[in-house]
């Protein structure tokens, strides 16, 4: 007897696989090899992002820097997500593939925005731009294993040299429509462009250049691991040098020339951007990117002046405790003057410096199992930054290795003024960088195999950064910072990204000059001078971007106290980290909307 027609839609509603006019109940499965797909033909349109993922595609190739480029990309975007929106249906997929869905928006959403404020972010600067990262990528990702790779490499000279080209094309274009960096920028990039081409195989000298240095490193391994005879080895040598003199040399003389002829329009002492036609709106685009969140540049300025304070009473109980009788401002003075709380400026205070850091790392990461159940497969390595990009007093930052591990992830440290190092922050830097902070989330990122590949991929300043920073005060809960001046130094490093809320919104909204910020840095930090000047400096060319930070903490830890509210003895360290980390970086609202389906799941016994 046939089945009833009613009972068999019955039916098919209850089996998983079964379809009701050719739509698939769940299309979860579906739309995260779609997902996928995607993201692979999306992967495909930069060989820089590949070689970052250790990949050997377009393996000769730079991107295309010019406007068109980005255009195209955008246009593929929106395709794309018009596609989405066809073949699938938002209702007819689970939690985790929704949240998948709301991401592959949000990239487009954010793609749009960035095309409408193109030409007003700066292209060249001291801090980010590819001037240096082109280089920077090509010596420290780009890796040699044949013949073919070494060409491969000697041709990214030339393509480097045509991507800078486009690059000065949009600098020019900026300057027509006004927006011009501070000074400062373009005297640092003139700086750091000509130590590029400085020494051999560019011009006599007793030091090699960075780049052929690396060459040489390169296809000596090649030679020595008998991949290459001594005739190909010159070959090789006589290719890398054509590239370089030819292909790279010519790019960098002509940007190094352009930027010396705009330092005559360029301020001395420049505002931040409430100085350009459209400042106002592409501040709040920025601090909208920044911190995933509605907050305005006045609301951010409170919140930091409030963290100022309460930050600073915190400073004062470790004062006490240590027995110092002077007031904050003279403890400041201590911290920043006293010889004990520095390296010496040499060789082997650069080493103790890289060896202290390592050994506070290897102890955190021994205790990693007591507050994870998630952990990092890949190694991190500790590393001095190269010498053509190295600034007195910069931060110190983290790259990321590759997702097969098979480049470690790299904590980097500028070294070349130790003054502007001092031993009782490093402590903490280690772990913000570092474990428990960006190596831990970042190559736990890479590492998932629940989420479709894109979202392994993805950064969201708030969250990364945010997490980073709520690591350096996890590491007290975990038992570090045995000494109350590094335990001072933890707080110095918080009331950094505090007062980073009041600097920032203060050069970018209400007018401060450089002056201003970094006045208001020194009267309530300790914080050396050279890094203050360079602190302020960041803010000023890649505005917005450094409010993430804090921003980012204060939600993770108000989610967590939420969380330890409302579930009681239930509430798990472990599982609360794990439930932030397993999902990837995400924008803080979608953060906080997983973590209360947590909350609730967890209550109900699920």
């Amino acid at each position: 007897m046939k089945p009833h027609f009613f009972s068999l839609i019955i039916t098919c509603l209850l089996l998983a696989g079964c379809e009701t006019n050719n739509v698939p109940l769940d299309q979860s499965e579906e739309i995260n090899a779609w997902f996928d797909e995607e993201y692979e033909e999306l992967l495909q349109m930069s060989p820089l992002q590949l070689t970052a993922q250790g990949r050997k595609d377009h393996y000769s190739e730079i991107d295309d820097m010019s406007e068109e480029a980005e255009k195209k990309t955008l246009e593929w975007l929106k395709k794309s997500v018009e596609e989405m929106h066809e073949q699938f249906s938002f209702d007819q997929l689970n939690k985790e593939a929704q949240l998948s869905w709301k991401l592959w928006e949000y990239q487009y959403e954010q793609a749009v925005l960035s095309w409408e404020f193109r030409r007003s972010g700066y292209i060249f600067n001291q801090m980010n731009s590819m001037h240096s990262t082109l280089p920077q990528m090509l010596i420290n990702f780009h890796k040699v294993d044949s013949i073919a790779d070494a060409e491969a490499l000697f041709n990214r000279y030339t393509e480097v040299g045509r991507a800078i080209k486009q690059l000065i094309q949009r600098a020019k274009l900026q300057a027509e429509s006004g927006y011009r960096p501070p000074k400062f920028a373009y005297e640092y990039v003139i700086q750091q462009s000509e130590s590029l081409i400085q020494g051999p195989p560019f011009m006599e000298g007793d030091k090699n250049s960075a780049l052929w240095n690396d060459a040489i490193s390169k296809i000596s391994k090649l030679k020595e691991e008998g991949k290459i005879n001594e005739e190909q080895e010159e070959k090789l040598l006589s290719e890398a040098k054509e590239s370089l003199i030819n292909g790279f040399k010519p790019a960098y003389e002509e940007l190094i020339s352009w930027l010396k002829s705009e330092l005559e329009h360029l301020e001395d002492k420049p505002t931040g951007l409430s100085r350009h036609d459209n400042g106002k709106e592409y501040y709040a685009f920025r601090l909208k990117t920044s911190t995933t969140t509605d907050l305005t540049a006045e609301e951010i300025h409170e919140i930091g002046l409030q963290e100022v304070a309460r930050i600073q009473n915190e400073m004062l109980a470790i004062k006490d405790q240590v027995g110092f009788e002077g007031d904050l401002r003279e403890f400041f003075e201590f911290i920043n003057t006293d010889p004990q709380f520095f390296y010496p400026n040499t060789d082997e205070g650069r080493m103790g410096y890289l060896n202290d850091s390592k050994a506070f790392l290897d102890t955190i990461t021994q205790k990693l199992p007591d507050y994870f159940g998630i952990l990092p497969k890949a190694q991190l390595e500790v590393r001095r930054v190269e010498a053509f990009r190295e600034q007195d007093g910069a931060p110190q930052h983290y790259s990321q290795g590759t997702p097969d591990g098979s480049r470690p992830g790299t904590y980097y440290v500028h070294l070349s003024d130790m003054k502007s190092m001092p031993k009782s922050t490093m402590e903490g830097v280690a772990y913000h960088e570092g474990n428990p902070g960006h190596h831990m989330q970042i190559s736990i990122q890479q590492e998932l195999e629940s989420i479709p590949k894109f979202r392994t991929q993805f950064f969201f300043n708030a969250y990364v950064e945010g997490w980073a920073l709520y690591s350096e005060a996890l590491a007290k809960e975990m038992g570090q910072y045995k000494n109350p001046y590094y335990d001072f130094g933890r707080l110095v490093n918080e009331i950094w990204r505090a007062i980073r809320l009041v600097t920032d919104t203060g050069l970018h909204a209400k007018g401060w000059t450089e002056e201003d910020a970094i006045n208001y840095f020194a009267e309530n930090s300790s914080i050396a001078p050279g890094a203050i000047q360079a602190e302020v400096r960041r803010y000023m060319v890649i505005p917005g971007q450094a409010t993430g930070y804090k921003i980012g903490m204060l939600k993770i830890q108000e989610l967590r106290a939420k969380a330890e509210s409302q579930l009681g003895n239930q509430f798990d360290i472990k599982k609360f980290h794990d439930k932030i980390l397993e999902q990837g970086a995400l924008p803080l609202n979608l953060l906080e909307e997983e973590i209360n389906l947590w909350i609730t799941e967890t209550q109900s016994g699920r």
